[in-house]
Formats: structure tokens, C-alpha cells, sequence
């Protein structure tokens, strides 16, 4: 799953550079940096989370298919794609935005991923009709085997027999399903006559929100504030995708609506009447 969202990601990514008539050559290298750099920064963060676990095994923890931190992903491809693309003298904002709802998407497709591994980022304890169980995931919901798990289940169901396989909150599913409906808004945004780097700062705002609720019924560590790690940094980029959205809104740049009208009036009619059907 994790490698079927990169790959659509990219061919979204190709089709929006294609509409936008931003160059295609740098995309090969893009998915490469984002693929290496997106997981490196996942592990990492992962292991931040749970560095008592890395203390006891480091071998384990880090060579564990499972254990992926999201934003350490996000965070370390951004990073490295700003400066590849800077070096190849590729607009930075024009790019992000044709990124943007691709990036959506993928995290959708990725979570999937958890769902099926049962890689530990599935939420509290709950008995909602929909409410799964992981016993044969990568982080098993065995009460025996995660303690956190059988005491927040005490804690929300006093005098009840805590079951050997705990139901919980399948917060994949969520994270897939908002993610679902977060791309469709972008989608339909990302024709909207605004200046370059508008779309993907409305992105990081998204991103951010959809993390920030689910991350109340998952099992995670309180780091400050009552907050937990993933929460904070989904304020903080909140808080910068709103400074983007400033930002672009009082630019003033042309829009990529105006550059396409500039490109079509140097064409011959005929191309230009193709160009408005397509």
C-alpha cells in the first residue's frame, strides 16, 4: 500500500504539472527523494515516539517494517524536494500545489497500509459496531501484550471482563476516509484562480486538522499541554498553512489562470480552441 500510493501520487502529480505546463523532467528524481527521504523521516520520528522500545531493542525497532511516523515523512521530503528543486530552478510554490491533492490521496492510500498490518496507530478502546481487533498485526491489541490498551479499556468500561482481544477505534479507516474527502476539496480548488503556493498551504491546513481530532482516540503519549507529539506538530503546521494562505492571498501574483490564458493567446486558433476543450 505504501508503495501504490507513491506511485499514485506521482502519476497525479505528472498529469497536474502536464495542465499547469510546468516541466516533467524533475518528477523520477522527486518520487525517488520523497520514497528514501519520506521513510527515513517516518522511522526516525517513530523512533522518537517510542524511544523506550529503541533502548531495548534497536535492532528491532528499527529494522521493523511497521513503526512509521507520518510527519517525520512529510516533514524530511519536503525538506529535500526544496532543495532539489531550487537547484534545478523549478518553481517551489507552483510545484507543492500541483502536489498537493496527490499528497492527499496518498496519505489515504498509506493508511490503508496500517489497517491491514495492524502496525499499532489504531485507536482506544471501544465498542462501536465497527470497533476491529489486531491479534496478528505488527503491534498486537493482545491485552497480555500491550498494557496501555488493557488499562484505558478499565478505565472506559469499569466492571466489565476486559476481553483477550481488545476492539478499538480502526483509525485507519478514518485517516482514509477524511483524506478521501480532503483530496475532493482540493481537487476541485486546485482550478481556482490563485496565486502559486495557495493549494498547498490550504493542504498543511487540512492535514493538520484531520490529525490533530483523531489523534484524541488514539494510544499515544502525552508530551505537553494534555497534547500528544503528532498534535502539537499538526498546530504548528496549522498555524504555518495559515501564514501561507496569508501570504498568497495578498501577493497578488498571477494566477494560474491568467498564465494559462497568456500561453493560449500566442497559439494558433486552432491549437488554443484543443487547449480550452481538454
Amino acid at each position: 500500500m505504501l508503495a501504490l500510493s507513491f506511485l499514485t501520487a506521482n502519476y497525479i502529480v505528472s498529469k497536474e504539472l502536464e495542465r499547469k505546463r510546468i516541466t516533467q523532467d524533475v518528477t523520477g528524481t522527486v518520487l525517488m527523494i520523497t520514497i528514501v527521504l519520506g521513510v527515513i523521516g517516518a522511522k526516525l520520528f517513530s523512533i522518537l515516539e517510542n524511544l523506550d522500545a529503541f533502548r531495548r531493542d534497536p535492532a528491532g525497532v528499527f529494522f521493523n517494517a511497521g513503526g512509521l511516523t507520518f510527519y517525520g515523512g512529510m516533514i524530511l521530503a519536503l525538506i529535500g524536494n526544496f532543495f532539489y528543486l531550487k537547484s534545478q530552478k523549478v518553481s517551489i510554490p507552483k510545484f507543492f500545489d500541483a502536489a498537493a491533492p496527490a499528497l492527499m490521496l496518498a496519505y489515504g492510500i498509506g493508511r490503508v497500509g496500517c489497517l491491514l498490518a495492524g502496525d499499532g496507530c489504531y485507536g482506544e478502546p471501544c465498542q462501536l459496531p465497527w470497533a476491529m481487533t489486531y491479534p496478528n498485526g505488527y503491534e498486537s491489541t493482545l491485552a497480555a501484550q500491550n498494557p496501555a490498551l488493557k488499562l484505558r479499556f478499565m478505565q472506559l468500561f469499569p466492571n466489565q471482563p476486559v476481553p483477550l482481544d481488545i476492539p478499538v477505534h480502526p483509525t485507519p479507516i478514518y485517516e482514509t476516509l477524511y483524506s478521501i474527502a480532503f483530496f475532493a476539496i482540493l481537487w476541485r480548488l486546485r482550478t481556482e484562480p490563485r496565486a502559486a503556493g495557495w493549494l498547498f498551504s490550504v493542504y498543511v491546513m487540512l492535514q493538520a486538522v484531520g490529525r490533530f481530532f483523531v489523534e484524541f482516540i488514539r494510544i499515544n503519549d502525552i508530551v505537553a499541554f494534555g497534547l500528544t507529539q503528532a498534535q502539537l506538530i499538526s498546530i504548528g503546521l496549522f498555524i504555518a498553512g495559515a501564514i501561507g494562505v496569508a501570504l498568497t492571498a495578498s501577493k497578488g501574483a498571477p494566477t494560474e489562470t491568467e498564465e494559462i490564458s497568456t500561453t493560449n493567446k500566442k497559439q494558433p486558433a486552432k491549437k488554443r480552441a484543443a487547449a480550452k476543450t481538454a
